[in-house]
């Protein structure tokens, strides 16, 4: 079932490559659960499909990027990129967008994430897995308060302006 407007964000984990050791976070890959990362807090989360792909890197994760201080001058706390890739790959895919201190790259390796939203996408034809829809929304507290889903092939709705709009 696909999550929608007004569901509580199911728990699970996802994976971080963090560039700079920290107290509780290690150089490398770290493991977070989204209930914690969610708490008391107002998160624009985006999905996409690949890192490295050609809207994912030419529009959806630049557009974000480039209206960062719009969205936070909205109250919003943290700007989310979730994939369907190792975190190293997205670690290293941040780099690229030039996203650090504005994007958190979050891996979902195994699509278990994706599935868990119910926005998993069966590429296994095009030979790419099982990867994640285009989408994005906004999180309060851990619950869906927008959402919206592109239908496939599109990028029309999941863009950062679409969320400045619903942001008001």
């Amino acid at each position: 079932m696909t999550i929608k407007v007004g569901d509580r964000l199911p728990d699970g984990t996802l994976t971080e490559f963090i560039e700079t050791e920290t107290a509780g976070c290690s150089l490398g890959p770290n493991n977070f659960k989204v209930s914690d990362l969610v708490k008391g807090k107002r998160i624009v989360i985006f999905g996409l499909p690949g890192a490295f792909t050609p809207t994912c890197s030419g529009k959806h994760v630049p557009g974000f990027v480039a209206n960062f201080d719009r969205l936070t001058a909205k109250r919003v706390d943290e700007i989310w990129c979730i994939s369907v890739n190792d975190a190293f790959v997205m670690g290293a895919w941040g780099k690229d967008q030039k996203s650090q201190g504005k994007v958190r790259m979050m891996a979902d390796g195994n699509a278990d994430y994706s599935r868990a939203l119910g926005l998993e996408l069966d590429l296994t034809a095009r030979n790419m897995g099982i990867r994640s829809q285009r989408y994005s929304m906004l999180v309060e507290d851990g619950v869906v308060k927008a959402l919206n889903v592109e239908a496939p092939g599109k990028f029309e709705v999941s863009d950062a302006e679409t969320m400045l709009k619903q942001l008001g």
